[in-house]
């Protein structure tokens, strides 16, 4: 993606005499106010929603205004490169997409629709364990596109491990076992509006196509949709788990293994110590805890003791080119993207998902050049302050 800010903003300008009527939203308020327009309020609630009182959902955007952005002069960035490495793959970016279930509440093409733009895009897509389209229908949507699979830990063993096989034969490139989900949060928007997708057969597709969840049912889930479900509610989550499971994990598949969901530099010691392969911080958003850490406060924390040891990426608040520079600057590798993408999906499929992300690296692109950087491999802690500290600097010359 060398240069697409450049390339976005001329396709805009050019058409500035005839613009288009339909033509899609740009910032991150107007695709969520788009999509309001698009959902019920069971499915847009979803999306929106966080824990609680919305707290932690709040401070993940906020927060980052905590940190300043000083950009430096005369330097040549004429070409500019967003290439990142992991895991011994090259991508266009340091932009995936944040495994999101359920998908199909929100669009009719759901996760097909998703996938298929980050494939156009060469953006990794995460598929979630929740989806409502199976893994393999994913895969063979998105053909050689880059893609790791997102990991519920199911309650039954033989479940968990089938998940992790069929990703790895599916083409899947990593694993990414998500910590902070071992029970639904207490979600005050789905509980007023009385909705959770999965309670009407959305977001199990890989449930009711896995042979080990299969095997416990006296009847197919086409036969007796409801007992599927009531089967589902007793395997997804696992309340049980500690860090020595994941030697079972390890077990059952070869790829790499992210955990997902890591706050506290302990935790991110004692993910070292069983020698996962990457780390995400992340507070789901802030769908899980309310009154949880940013994500953003929380990612320094993490980065400052692994030491570069693993990957550390991040998710949880990202809306703009300059979150991901931020982001970057406090020692993330990539980040993940979620609601923008959904609303995106909400408003427009497939085209509409890929129109987020290609805008969101095209902002990424120009504030790059426009802080002084060719590379987003350049980016480090120079490039930001604390913004009160700086002030405090400044007021004392």
């Amino acid at each position: 993606m060398k240069n697409i800010g450049d390339q976005i903003q001329f396709d805009i300008y050019k058409n500035m005499r005839n613009p288009d009527p339909d033509r899609l939203p740009v910032s991150y308020e107007e695709w969520e106010k788009a999509a309001r327009h698009k959902l019920e309020d069971g499915p847009f609630y979803y999306v929106k929603g966080g824990a609680g009182g919305g707290r932690t959902m709040d401070a993940n955007v906020s927060s980052f205004n905590r940190w300043q952005i000083v950009p430096r002069m005369l330097n040549n960035v004429d070409e500019r490169d967003q290439s990142i490495q992991l895991f011994g793959q090259s991508f266009p970016s340091p932009i995936l997409h944040a495994p999101i279930g359920t998908q199909s509440v929100i669009h009719k093409e759901g996760e097909l629709g998703s996938a298929k733009a980050c494939a156009e895009l060469g953006i990794p897509y995460i598929a979630s364990s929740a989806s409502t389209f199976p893994m393999e229908k994913i895969a063979e949507a998105m053909g050689d596109a880059p893609r790791w699979f997102q990991h519920y830990w199911s309650r039954d063993p033989e479940i968990a491990a089938s998940f992790v096989k069929r990703a790895e034969a599916s083409g899947y490139s990593a694993i990414v076992v998500t910590l902070d989900t071992p029970m639904m949060a207490w979600r005050e928007d789905d509980l007023r509006n009385v909705y959770l997708p999965f309670l009407i057969g959305e977001g199990v597709g890989n449930y009711f196509t896995d042979p080990a969840f299969l095997s416990k049912l006296d009847q197919s889930p086409q036969d007796d949709p409801e007992a599927a479900v009531m089967h589902w509610t007793k395997v997804f989550g696992n309340t049980g788990l500690t860090w020595d499971d994941l030697a079972f994990l390890r077990e059952h598949t070869n790829l790499p293994i992210l955990l997902k969901g890591i706050l506290h530099p302990e935790d991110a010691e004692l993910a070292l110590k069983y020698g996962v392969d990457g780390i995400i911080v992340s507070n789901h958003g802030g769908r899980q805890v309310d009154g949880a850490i940013a994500a953003i406060d929380a990612l320094p924390l993490i980065t400052d003791t692994v030491q570069g040891r693993i990957p550390v990426l991040m998710d949880s608040g990202i809306r703009r080119g300059s979150d991901i520079i931020k982001a970057m600057a406090l020692g993330a590798k990539a980040v993940l993207v979620g609601r923008p993408a959904m609303y995106g999906l909400a408003v427009d499929g497939q085209r509409g998902v890929k129109e987020v992300l290609q805008n969101l690296a095209a902002d990424l692109d120009i504030t790059l050049g426009l802080i002084g950087k060719n590379s987003v491999n350049q980016i480090d802690e120079s490039v930001i302050v604390e913004a009160q500290k700086f002030r405090l600097r400044e007021s004392v010359k």
